[in-house]
């Protein structure tokens, strides 16, 4: 392998927002200081777009206090962009990386920044030009391959337990039927997170629904109906990609003008349709009076003072190894193994083909859904939980013994 060349990087953020993705920024700032080989650090101001537009600023000439500051913010610092570059797209960015004499590339995203860098590290081969390209793994949902876990699901997981968790006990002062909307067109990893919180037997939520598992609108008000009937109360998970039984989404047989975003995706969470949609069922077929329903919507992306320490932690070391594995490979993604359990959680960092994560998703295992396909099992608890950095205690006086 050639020596790590003495050129400028760049780094920027893609797709959604989360509330750990400008630590993966700061740990790639702290850790290219360190290396002369990098002279300048940009940063693109709203990722490829920035870059093609020539929209840079100094990372260098950032405070170490203000860049502690940028680690404990959600958000993406940087700004964001959708686009999804094509060769033409991908030859505009080559060719500013030549023109300053760019051969450092680091993008922070997921599976599509991953194909980002991918067309982009072919484009500079097949031109003999020598550039470095690393992908940092970030995103909600959890569905990047190779990696054991994406930086951002532990903390828009802990927002999702802790806010349904609210959400129970306040189903259990004035009961009735409530529906939360969860993110997840594809995969159901931060849904099931709204279970994670459980701590007594009547906890909600009492059903959880998943893109894993279709559900005909049959069997979801049965289920609903099972659990009023025992409890008196039911509290509700819903993917906002929940699909009918036909494999079409219930967003998308009750979107009349449905939007859709620059990868031809329809928007699921810009809207309460599916809440409602859902509640209006419950109402008209079981005659339940009161039915609620909340979209948590862009909110589980981007809340302020949530964080999860080990999500953090981890996300700053992403952006770290990216750099130093730069000064000794041509290109890559990193991910995380996992080499401890319970109180022994631990992971260790290492590098995987850009190929092996660009435009792949994965979903939630069989083994983290129950067999009736409207819960998950514990291990699935046993696997999320050490990735939200501990979740609150709650008290409820409800069931203590009548005198």
């Amino acid at each position: 392998m050639a020596s790590a060349p003495k050129a400028n990087a760049v780094v920027s953020q893609s797709g959604g927002p989360t509330g750990v993705i400008n630590a993966s920024l700061v740990g790639v700032i702290e850790e290219a200081k360190k290396h002369p080989e990098i002279q300048n650090l940009y940063g693109a101001i709203h990722a490829v777009s920035g870059v093609v537009k020539e929209n840079f600023i100094d990372l260098k000439k950032i405070s170490s206090d203000e860049l502690e500051i940028v680690a404990t913010s959600p958000s993406s610092a940087l700004g964001s962009s959708r686009d999804k570059p094509d060769a033409e797209y991908c030859q505009k960015i080559l060719d500013v990386f030549k023109k300053r004499d760019i051969r450092y590339f680091f993008y922070i995203g997921g599976n599509d920044s991953a194909n980002t860098c991918y067309i982009i590290n072919n484009m500079a081969i097949k031109a003999g030009y020598e550039l470095r390209a690393f992908h940092v793994p970030k995103t909600i949902d959890n569905d990047l391959l190779v990696t054991d876990h994406c930086p951002g699901f532990g903390t828009a997981a802990k927002f999702v337990s802790c806010a349904v968790m609210g959400d129970d006990l306040d189903n259990r002062a004035l009961p009735g039927i409530k529906i939360d909307v969860i993110m997840g067109r594809h995969a159901g990893f931060l849904t099931a997170a709204a279970a994670l919180g459980k701590q007594r037997d009547d906890d909600g939520p009492h059903l959880v629904y998943l893109p894993e598992r279709p559900v005909s609108m049959d069997k979801f008000l049965s289920d609903v109906e099972a659990v009023y009937k025992k409890l008196g109360r039911c509290v509700i998970a819903v993917s906002e990609g929940i699909g009918d039984v036909d494999h079409k989404t219930w967003a998308e047989k009750i979107a009349a003008n449905a939007e859709h975003d620059a990868h031809g995706n329809v928007q699921l969470s810009g809207t309460g349709a599916l809440a409602d949609f859902l509640a209006s069922q419950i109402k008209a077929s079981l005659k339940i009076k009161r039915v609620r329903a909340d979209t948590f919507g862009y909110l589980q992306r981007s809340f302020a003072g949530l964080q999860s320490a080990t999500d953090v932690s981890e996300a700053r070391r992403c952006g770290v190894e990216a750099v130093k594995l730069s000064m000794t490979n041509l290109n890559g993604s990193v991910a995380m193994k996992r080499i401890g359990s319970g109180k022994n959680y631990a992971v260790e960092l290492f590098r995987t083909e850009l190929a092996n994560v660009a435009e792949k998703t994965k979903s939630l295992a069989d083994e983290y859904i129950n067999k009736e396909g409207n819960g998950i099992t514990q291990a699935f608890v046993d696997y999320a939980m050490p990735l939200t950095g501990g979740l609150p205690k709650t008290g409820y006086l409800g069931n203590k013994p009548r005198i």
